[in-house]
């Protein structure tokens, strides 16, 4: 399938021109975070269980909240991500926290380029493969990075919510991965009134390529689950229908929204 050549490029400076808003934003609520909030939800944080003494590698980090989150529960943290905005951050609340995270700005397609080493745990959530062409590539990644007996953690939306307009009112895109979109945005997921607009190219990656590319890398599926709300409001016309839980008025509970999946090397 062939890929946009500059699609790094355009996204890197997308996720460049965001951090600085992000890191603002009410949706990252960095005061709390800075004085000892973890960033991490309860999807997550029942999946990674004890972390103290384990090392963990978190994929597509952005500016590094949920890597020093890992952290600060005793793990062994190195984070990785295409923005360099996103790492500098990342290391400045590192050394503003007092955190051992460390931070590699790189595509995770070239991270054997710049770390040799295996981990206990990978780990990746919200909002990362749609920026990946290449799963199959993406899973070889994983189990490259991985110990044997290591386990992939692994939580993101639903490609069921990817299928549908903004507004959730038609399908507009299909379930499969049929190739690049190249789309538009104004403002940002963090805060829909930023002064932002950018290109960027994603990929809808239906839970069939999700698997399947991680079976083809030698890793077994242990636990997979699907929820019906999600615990960011980062979409439109949602509604909280209980502390940290969002759906979309109009589906209520009719749609999959988040899933999460543990894998074992």
């Amino acid at each position: 399938m062939e890929q946009p050549k500059d699609y790094i490029a355009l996204n890197k400076d997308s996720w460049n021109r965001r951090t600085e808003y992000h890191v603002k934003s009410e949706f990252y609520d960095m005061d709390n975070f800075l004085n000892g909030s973890s960033s991490l939800n309860p999807f997550e944080l029942a999946l990674l269980g004890d972390l103290n003494g384990k090392s963990v590698l978190h994929l597509q980090c952005h500016f590094g909240q949920d890597s020093i989150s890992l952290s600060r529960m005793g793990a062994n943290v190195v984070g990785v991500d295409l923005s360099d905005k996103a790492i500098d951050t990342a290391k400045q609340i590192a050394l503003q926290t007092n955190s051992s995270a460390q931070f590699i700005c790189c595509d995770i397609y070239d991270l054997p380029q710049h770390l040799d080493q295996q981990f206990d745990m990978v780990f990746t959530s919200y909002g990362t493969i749609g920026w990946l062409p290449d799963l199959n590539k993406w899973a070889g990644i994983i189990s490259k990075y991985l110990k044997p007996g290591g386990q992939f953690v692994f939580v993101e939306f639903h490609p069921v919510v990817w299928m549908f307009d903004n507004d959730f009112e038609k399908v507009g895109y299909n379930y499969f991965n049929t190739g690049a979109l190249i789309e538009t945005e104004t403002g940002t997921y963090a805060d829909r009134e930023a002064d932002l607009e950018q290109e960027y190219v994603c990929w809808n990656h239906s839970l069939s390529e999700v698997m399947g590319s991680l079976i083809q890398n030698d890793l077994t599926i242990r636990s997979f689950e699907e929820y019906d709300y999600s615990p960011y409001n980062c979409f439109r016309h949602t509604i909280e229908f209980e502390p940290k839980k969002y759906r979309i008025a109009h589906l209520d509970n009719k749609i999959p929204m988040v899933y999460s999946l543990v894998a074992t090397k």
